[in-house]
């Protein structure tokens, strides 16, 4: 299965059960409501999925379940974020191994390289894998800036293909088109900046809040593509006060409980990160809760 790098890929939340397990049956909840819904693949163990919480083997048994349950409908995509080269190698191979169709990819974690060692890093787990890889560009939250001068290098390799563009600088896009085309596909990884971003050029986007809500995000998606630029806006800005809820230190926990009201997900964190309490919670509950009332009639979109 080719990836396209379109469309909406939600990075999902992994789920747990009470006693701090993998919750597999929620998790068939979340997936079925994302398939429905028109997604155009999954990602998981971003930092909504907490991956620097699980374990080896829970890594592999996600990325092994999450490929049955999809059934091959869309394809799998595996975050790696890796200390070392021999690692992100290591953990690519077995992502690959395991089913999953493509690679989102950090820059070395917690070592702050240079532009240098950041293109040899992408360059030499590009060389080990047969996988797409889309780069996960987030300086402002990880310090490394993957810029057009390192893109230039790294599309050298055939299976760098995309880019998760979390700048904030919504800019970016149109500079990234201008010097590559078709060439560096883009997908838009700020929630509160994903419409602008798409009306801007972007080719998908990697959401958050679309773990809660698959079908906003989706029929956001569908409209700007389609031209229909009010409609999208309508959905939009009612979703923007919930979208606000991903850039925050607390994103998990916002995310899972907005996962709870709509009824695909379950509150449950792996510690250190531990459920939302008193005030905090109660003003994220409040932003859900009226989220959920006005929440809007989609207009028919998944054939747009």
């Amino acid at each position: 299965m080719s990836i396209q790098w379109n469309g909406v890929m939600p990075a999902v939340t992994t789920k747990f059960t009470a006693d701090d397990k993998l919750d597999f049956k929620m998790f068939e909840v979340n997936m079925k409501a994302q398939l429905d819904a028109g997604v155009s693949g999954i990602i998981l163990g971003g930092t909504l999925g907490e991956a620097s919480t699980l374990l080896e083997e829970e890594k592999r048994e996600l990325v092994k379940h999450t490929v049955l349950l999809t059934e091959n409908k869309v394809p799998v995509i595996m975050n790696i974020a890796e200390q070392t080269t021999k690692g992100a190698i290591l953990a690519a191979n077995k992502a690959e191994q395991d089913g999953a169709k493509g690679l989102m990819m950090l820059p070395p974690m917690r070592y702050k390289a240079s532009d240098f060692e950041t293109v040899a890093f992408y360059s030499e787990v590009a060389k080990n894998t047969t996988l797409p890889i889309m780069v996960y560009n987030n300086p402002i939250d990880y310090k490394i800036d993957v810029t057009l001068d390192m893109f230039e290098e790294l599309l050298k390799f055939d299976n760098i293909q995309a880019v998760k563009e979390s700048t904030r600088d919504i800019s970016n896009v149109t500079r990234m088109i201008n010097r590559f085309g078709d060439r560096l596909k883009i997908l838009s990884g700020v929630d509160t900046l994903a419409l602008e971003s798409l009306l801007m050029g972007s080719d998908g986007w990697v959401s958050g809040l679309g773990c809660a809500f698959p079908a906003e995000t989706v029929a956001i998606y569908k409209l700007a593509k389609a031209g229909k630029i009010e409609e999208a806006l309508k959905i939009y800005r009612w979703f923007l006060p919930l979208l606000e809820l991903d850039i925050n230190s607390f994103l998990v926990q916002n995310i899972k409980l907005a996962e709870v009201a709509t009824g695909i997900g379950s509150e449950h964190v792996r510690a250190p990160r531990l459920p939302l309490q008193g005030a905090e919670k109660e003003r994220v509950l409040a932003i859900i809760a009226e989220g959920i009332r006005k929440r809007p009639t989609l207009p028919e979109y998944k054939n747009l």
